[in-house]
């Protein structure tokens, strides 16, 4: 697979009822395909928030839209554009940070949190300083993060419910 320079191509989900913002790197290539976050059939994301709020796990891109607001949650990533090698957080370079600012004036977002380390390394670097608000990093939903089981990864996000 080779780099391509890729912009992001999923617009931020958010209302004027949001009261957290979750943020990813940037969008697998599933995800991208689908047009919408978490989109790999094996990114836990979607079963993790639905234990966490109680409810069944959303299936399509309608289903978790619907989610994410009823639940005043904002999901978006921290890289605007990049080139990278497939999927791979590893490969990102060239990084230009989305502005989150049409996010955090557009709704109630009290809170935010990354999801895995290099969405917490591409915030520091790239959003805390303009911003000035700190992240709270919580473990990744990611496939490539098997050492967290599903039930502590579920008992670890715990904390985005309001």
């Amino acid at each position: 697979m080779e780099r391509q320079y890729i912009v992001h191509p999923i617009p931020p989900t958010y209302d004027a009822d949001s009261r957290i913002l979750i943020l990813g790197s940037f969008p697998s290539v599933k995800s991208r395909e689908m047009m919408f976050y978490y989109g790999h059939p094996q990114n836990r994301f979607w079963r993790v928030a639905a234990a966490v709020f109680g409810e069944e796990v959303p299936m399509s891109v309608e289903e978790r839209r619907a989610f994410l607001l009823r639940n005043r949650i904002s999901a978006w990533d921290v890289i605007g554009s990049c080139t990278i090698t497939g999927s791979s957080d590893s490969s990102i370079r060239d990084v230009v940070p989305n502005d989150l600012r049409p996010i955090l004036e557009g709704s109630r977002v009290e809170r935010i949190y990354v999801n895995g380390r290099t969405a917490e390394k591409m915030y520091i670097r790239y959003t805390e300083p303009v911003l000035g608000i700190r992240a709270i990093c919580l473990p990744s939903t990611s496939p490539a993060n098997a050492a967290w089981s599903l039930d502590r990864l579920i008992e670890a996000w715990r904390c985005i419910a309001l």
